[in-house]
């Protein structure tokens, strides 16, 4: 079993701020990242132009790629679809319009030359919430709409859905038990591209919601997941908070993400991958790209903005060279 690793940035830095595709690549590759994330808050299949319009910037996105030797990782979810209830809401019409947004997402990827989708598209409402017998229901249904929308990943060429885990237990999974059941429930009987999660190592802030425990732990999330986990975000962030801040000295100082204990947790869960219940179902991933994950704020200068992504870059060019590393196991 081998994996490679190496790094990437997410595109929510060019939301409100760059519309050019070159820029979206260009800038990619000056900054130092060689994998780029495309944020669909950038190129959304709703709200960005009609279809000719999102086809062709895909389009060009890849051709620019192609020409700055920059690897378009994955299509990911950017704010958008986290303010919508979407394939967790109790209206059957507004869940099928959440899945017409991923599978026109799905036509998005394709054409940029992107290999997987990833995201939340789903938030249970309150009143859900309270009964437990329609949390049940909302949660099923989601998991068999994981395998429909895997079906059409595979037909459009995908090599994966990766589901995000979130810090609320509004977006789930929210807690380690979760994930598993997710990872098991989805990909058992599947028919289509296999269906991953996205480990955020600034999503363990449910302490809010009273958890407690390794639910906290970004190096336990890892330790069990990470193997299914082609796409892993990487921010700077306190222990109460998913900051997205970039890895600079300012930010490094006062944060609690260490990139050798990232490595490590990787490293363990390749490693222990045949214990995991998960090991039934789906296969280790055999590559992953940690994606620098950096949302900053609207006042946020763009000079300012472009020095601490550098910087960023520069920092986890410490623990991964370029051209990545590989575990061997």
């Amino acid at each position: 079993m081998k994996v490679h690793i190496d790094i990437g940035i997410n595109g929510a830095f060019l939301t409100r701020r760059w519309e050019d595709p070159e820029n979206f690549i260009k800038l990619t590759k000056e900054l130092g990242y060689d994998y780029h994330s495309f944020c669909s808050d950038v190129l959304d299949p709703f709200f960005s132009g009609d279809k000719i319009y999102q086809i062709e910037t895909a389009k060009k996105i890849r051709e620019y790629a192609e020409k700055y030797n920059v690897k378009i990782w994955d299509y990911y979810t950017g704010m958008a679809t986290h303010r919508f209830h979407g394939l967790s809401h109790s209206d059957e019409r507004v869940r099928q319009r959440m899945k017409e947004w991923i599978i026109s997402a799905m036509d998005i990827v394709k054409e940029m030359g992107a290999k997987y989708l990833g995201g939340h598209w789903d938030a249970l409402s309150v009143e859900v919430l309270q009964d437990p017998e329609k949390t049940r229901e909302r949660i099923k249904y989601v998991y068999e709409t994981f395998k429909e929308l895997a079906k059409i990943a595979k037909e459009k060429g995908l090599l994966g859905i990766s589901n995000e885990q979130m810090y609320i237990p509004s977006e789930k999974p929210w807690t380690l038990q979760e994930a598993e059941e997710f990872l098991i429930e989805v990909n058992k009987k599947n028919d289509g591209v296999p269906i991953y999660i996205t480990i955020d190592v600034g999503h363990q802030a449910g302490m809010h919601y009273g958890l407690s425990g390794e639910d906290l732990s970004y190096e336990e999330w890892l330790k069990r997941f990470a193997v299914f986990s082609p796409i892993i975000h990487l921010q700077q962030t306190t222990r109460d908070a998913s900051a997205h801040w970039p890895f600079t000295e300012e930010y490094n100082a006062i944060g609690h993400v260490k990139i050798e204990k990232v490595l490590s947790a990787i490293e363990y869960s390749f490693k222990h991958y045949k214990e995991s219940p998960i090991s039934q179902y789906l296969k280790p991933v055999e590559e992953i790209i940690l994606i620098a994950e950096i949302i900053p704020s609207s006042t946020k200068t763009e000079e300012k903005l472009l020095k601490e992504l550098k910087e960023t870059a520069e920092y986890l060019r410490n623990y991964i060279p370029k051209g990545g590393i590989y575990y061997e196991f």
